[in-house]
């Protein structure tokens, strides 16, 4: 329940309305009180502010850098396989207490944060969120999230290889947002899948946080994923 809070904060300015505990229980079919756990362990570390008959906002260590956003849907790349990545946005802001924890890196370190979809033959596979600390990739540009695989981009453009990777899988359903994205109803079966990726160095260089539509292609057949 923590981890799929902090996950609906992400990297959201500081003052924006969380949803609410009644829709986060309805969605995952939890009980209230569990909800209401998570919120306030989040809330004694200062990721949310609870306002009393106002609702729960993010806090200010959400604060971002004053970075170029680019626009939507900047680039496509296709692989010899068939599959493509269609980055949707591509910011820079600092990290939240959470990201800093998992990404090893200093407190309010700036990140690369990546949305994109992959496809296959123009079906939409897969929802991947993507953290990369800035310091260790310098220079990145949309154009090279265009890379289906996440271990080539790493190998070919930075000269990292990726060693080891700590993947968590479970099943979920898909909520308005990531339907419309994948092409299916909402609530159709996905699998959400985690993955901490570390170099040869035992830097961490990379969180992918993805969705999968579970009717499609298993998780080890996804560029990047099994290998």
């Amino acid at each position: 329940m923590r981890r799929h809070v902090v996950r609906l904060i992400g990297d959201t300015a500081p003052g924006v309305v969380v949803a609410s505990e009644r829709d986060v229980a309805a969605e995952l079919g939890v009980s209230r009180p569990t909800v209401r756990a998570a919120v306030e362990e989040l809330a004694d570390e200062g990721l949310v502010i609870r306002r009393h008959g106002r609702g729960t906002f993010t806090g200010p260590l959400q604060d971002v850098a004053d970075t170029p956003v680019t626009p939507p849907a900047v680039v496509k790349g296709f692989d010899e396989a068939g599959w493509s990545s269609r980055v949707l946005s591509f910011t820079r802001p600092l990290t939240t207490p959470s990201r800093t924890v998992r990404l090893e890196v200093k407190n309010r370190a700036p990140v690369v944060n990546v949305v994109r979809v992959l496809e296959q033959g123009d079906v939409p596979i897969a929802i991947e969120h993507v953290a990369l600390p800035e310091d260790l990739l310098p220079g990145l540009v949309p154009a090279d999230l265009a890379v289906p695989d996440l271990h080539r981009l790493l190998r070919e453009r930075f000269g990292m290889v990726a060693r080891t990777a700590r993947e968590t899988l479970e099943p979920g359903l898909a909520d308005p947002g990531q339907a419309e994205l994948l092409g299916v109803d909402v609530h159709t079966p996905v699998v959400r899948a985690e993955r901490l990726i570390r170099d040869t160095r035992g830097r961490v260089v990379a969180l992918s946080e993805a969705v999968y539509r579970g009717d499609r292609h298993p998780v080890t057949s996804i560029p990047g994923f099994g290998g």
